[in-house]
C-alpha cells in the first residue's frame, strides 16, 4: 500500500488518515523482535503516569542511526508522504517506542502534540505531524488512538497538566466532542496513523490481556526552526532510506541515539 492522494485529502480534512499495511507483517514482527530484547532500549526505557496512576512506559530519541528504527523513521514509504503533506523537506524530530503493557498500560489525555511542542520547544509554526505504525493489534480494548475528527482546524488550544501528562483545556474538547465525531482508530501490525500537530487525540488504558506496541515518529517541516530546541535534526533534511528492511542487518538502538531522560 502507498500514500495516494484520496489519503492526502482525507488527511487535511481529518486532521489524520490511516494507511493500512503500509509495511509488512514480516517487516513489523522483526522491529517489534528487536525491540522487546533491545537492552539499550530497556535500559532508557521511562514511564509516564495518567490521572488515575497507571503507567505507559515509552523510550524517545532525538537522534537518527543506522538502528532499524531508525529505518522506518526514514523509510521512503514514510517520508514521501510526509513531505507530501508538509509541502517541502521533512526533519526528524524524534521518535519514541510506546509500550502499553497487558492491564498495567496507562491512558493518554486529550491533547494536541503542538500544545506541547509550541510552549516548551519553540516551534513557532504547526508544520509538524506525526506517523504511528503499529506493532501489535490496537483495539479499543487495549487502549488504541482516539482522535477528535476535523479538530485539526480548531487551531492550538491552552495545555496544563494532568497526572504527569501534558493535556488539553477539556471545556473545549467537551464542545469540540459536541459538534465533531469521535473515531477509534483500530489497527493492525503495519497499519500506519498519520496526524496533524493539531489533531486532539487521546487513547484509554490497556486493561486487556494484549500489549500494544507502537513506534512514533514527530516530524517537522525543515525551515520550521524552533527557537528554544537544542536537536539540529529538527530541522535537518532527512535523507529516506530505500533499503530492504528485511534483508538488512537489524541492528538495535546506539547508546549514543540521543535519548530524552526522565
Amino acid at each position: 500500500m502507498t500514500f495516494t492522494t484520496e489519503h492526502l485529502e482525507a488527511y487535511h480534512r481529518d486532521g489524520y488518515v490511516i494507511v493500512r499495511n503500509l509495511f509488512s507483517r514480516e517487516e513489523v514482527d522483526l522491529l517489534y523482535a528487536l525491540a522487546v530484547n533491545d537492552q539499550v532500549l530497556r535500559q532508557k526505557t521511562y514511564a509516564r503516569v495518567d490521572a488515575s496512576g497507571l503507567q505507559t512506559r515509552l523510550a524517545l530519541w532525538y537522534t537518527l542511526d543506522n538502528s532499524l528504527y531508525s529505518k522506518f523513521a526514514r523509510s521512503a514509504r514514510i517520508v514521501s508522504a510526509v513531505e507530501q503533506i508538509l509541502g517541502g523537506k521533512a526533519a526528524h524530530y524524534h521518535s519514541k517506542l510506546m509500550q502499553k503493557e497487558p492491564r498495567t498500560g496507562g491512558a493518554w489525555e486529550w491533547h494536541q502534540d503542538y500544545g506541547y511542542w509550541y510552549k516548551n520547544n519553540g516551534f513557532l509554526f504547526p508544520d509538524m505531524l506525526s506517523v504511528l505504525t503499529a506493532l501489535t493489534p490496537a483495539t479499543q480494548e487495549n487502549g488504541c488512538l482516539q482522535m477528535i475528527k476535523g479538530s485539526n482546524k480548531m487551531g492550538r488550544i491552552e495545555h496544563g497538566f494532568s497526572g504527569e501528562q501534558v493535556g488539553a483545556d477539556m471545556e473545549k474538547v467537551d464542545e469540540a466532542l459536541k459538534i465533531m465525531p469521535l473515531e477509534y482508530l483500530e489497527m493492525g501490525p503495519g497499519d500506519t496513523a498519520f496526524f496533524h500537530c493539531n489533531t486532539l487525540h487521546a487513547s484509554a488504558a490497556n486493561l486487556s490481556d494484549k500489549p500494544r506496541w507502537s513506534i512514533i515518529t514527530a516530524y517537522n517541516l525543515a525551515t520550521n526552526k524552533p527557537y528554544k530546541d537544542i536537536h539540529e535534526s529538527s530541522y535537518t533534511p532527512i535523507e529516506a532510506y530505500t533499503g530492504n528492511l528485511l534483508t538488512e542487518a537489524a541492528a538495535g538502538i546506539s547508546q549514543e541515539a540521543d535519548f530524552l531522560v526522565k
